[in-house]
């Protein structure tokens, strides 16, 4: 009997996807689309672990798992994950301000 190495277990695996993603992205991201699609397990944890580390949003996060953003902050709640309120940066601020004055036609 054979033992089968698995390639997920050695740790130059994901700098190596993540150069690969930065050099050929038509590549990499439809096969990282078609896991995270396939895995919801895998796409949640994910993106609760973006979301703590501050990388995304919630309503960012809510996108992602395709659920509306009140549903996920009850969600959040409930697991005891804290629901940040407010933009995490100056860039965020600016994009929330630009995103209010689009939707009042005010660009």
């Amino acid at each position: 009997m054979s033992d089968k190495l698995s390639l997920a277990s050695e740790p130059w695996l994901f700098r190596q996807l993540s150069d690969l993603q930065r050099r050929h992205p038509d590549m990499v991201n439809p096969a990282l689309d078609k896991i995270l699609s396939e895995d919801a397990a895998l796409r949640w944890a994910l993106v609760i672990s973006a979301y703590l580390e501050g990388h995304i949003n919630l309503g960012k996060a809510a996108e992602f798992l395709d659920m509306p953003e009140n549903a996920l902050r009850k969600k959040y709640v409930s697991m005891g994950i804290p629901v940040r309120h407010g933009a995490l940066d100056l860039e965020e601020a600016r994009a929330e301000v630009n995103a209010i004055r689009a939707w009042f036609g005010k660009e």
